[in-house]
């Protein structure tokens, strides 16, 4: 077991019509100015703005607005949110939506915190020093960003996504309504799940001892996903489905799925890359390379992929663990496809020329400072041999 710290100062309010509730938690933090951001159209039409911008004038708060977040949310809206706050004098980031809300929120809090370009943290260049509180309503259950350290942001100059993690940014409070998410597409929410396993994945997969409580959460915690997900194709407005994605979503990328592990986040690299270039849903695009990475990687801890085969997916344990290995990998694949996720580039619907796949390997490369990888590292060469798999 690993040495870890395990931090998560969120306060979180579920269930329905919490978002009733927004407003009297902003003004616990003595703020007075709220900046009201969010995505497109739907919050407004289905009345959730109008419920949040209530209890927000309930509380005696003002506010100002800012729309259009984006899927794979891009630095332009951040840094025009930022220059918004500054001239409204906003003390407060009320981000009402999903994952690519909530991180551009993120985003905004450090800049307008800050002297300096914000996209030097998400390159690397600095580190940041302070950030304006963040709250945020949830409407889709999927990124865990509404407890996470962490944001991800696209910068349309290259196409370049990268992500940057701070204790900073965790959000104060987050409102968590299962109900808000029962109209989105089959698709998206088969998306969020997909997200939601692959932030416990990721922590899983290792080649290190694990912690058996932390393996024994992580498991639950994706059999639970695995059978939500079953029943909302379904039963879209089943809320107690509905509650349990919700929930894991946040427990999924709140560190506690990890504690005490190592975990391996090259999957998620390999998708942002993807995602920068092509403008792939997050979720999509890694049940497309998972697979390829599993295979590619699997046998320098076939036991820790093999338990995953049996603990998780409910196969029975063979005498030899990289055939357990393998027939846990095409059965996570069988179960992507079962929820209509791609399990290839060509099923996400792009095709990669040969030079692109060289772009996406070297940029991959790039982001990881040369190579990265737990259960095995992984150069520039392997990227590309992973991206030119996932065809």
């Amino acid at each position: 077991m690993n040495n870890f710290t395990y931090y998560t100062p969120t306060k979180v309010v579920f269930g329905r019509g919490s978002e009733g509730q927004t407003g009297a938690l902003v003004r616990e933090r003595g703020c007075k100015k709220v900046l009201l951001h969010y995505g497109g159209g739907s919050a407004v039409r289905s009345g959730l703005l109008d419920r949040v911008k209530d209890s927000l004038r309930e509380a005696g708060l003002e506010w100002t607005e800012l729309g259009g977040a984006l899927p794979n949310p891009r630095l332009s809206l951040v840094r025009e949110g930022v220059d918004l706050c500054r001239r409204e004098g906003v003390d407060f980031l009320l981000a009402v939506g999903g994952g690519s809300v909530i991180d551009s929120a993120k985003a905004m809090a450090y800049g307008v915190a800050e002297e300096g370009d914000v996209w030097d943290l998400y390159c690397g260049k600095r580190q940041a020093r302070a950030a304006l509180p963040v709250g945020a309503v949830l409407t889709i259950a999927a990124a865990g960003s509404e407890m996470s350290d962490s944001s991800v942001i696209t910068n349309e100059d290259g196409w370049i996504k990268r992500g940057y993690s701070s204790d900073l940014c965790r959000p104060v409070f987050a409102v968590m309504n299962p109900e808000l998410t029962m109209t989105l597409p089959v698709y998206q929410t088969a998306c969020g799940c997909t997200d939601i396993l692959m932030h416990t994945m990721e922590r899983y997969f290792h080649p290190e001892a694990g912690m058996a409580l932390t393996d024994s959460l992580a498991e639950a915690l994706m059999r639970t996903v695995m059978e939500s997900a079953r029943v909302l194709t379904k039963e879209p407005e089943n809320y107690e489905a509905r509650a349990e994605v919700m929930w894991a979503g946040s427990l999924s990328h709140n560190g506690l799925t990890g504690c005490g592990a190592g975990g391996d986040w090259m999957t998620h690299k390999l998708e942002h890359e993807l995602g920068g270039l092509y403008d792939v849903a997050h979720g999509a695009g890694l049940a497309a390379v998972w697979g390829s990475w599993a295979r590619y990687v699997y046998r320098f801890c076939p036991e820790r992929f093999a338990r995953f085969a049996v603990h998780v997916l409910g196969l029975p344990a063979g005498a030899d663990a990289e055939e357990t290995a393998l027939r846990g990998i095409g059965a996570m694949e069988d179960f992507y496809r079962e929820l209509g996720m791609p399990t290839s580039l060509r099923e996400l619907g792009v095709a990669p020329t040969e030079a692109e796949l060289a772009l996406l390997a070297r940029k991959c490369a790039a982001a990881c400072r040369g190579g990265g990888g737990a259960v095995r590292r992984l150069e520039e060469a392997d990227l590309a041999a992973i991206y030119r798999m996932a065809l």
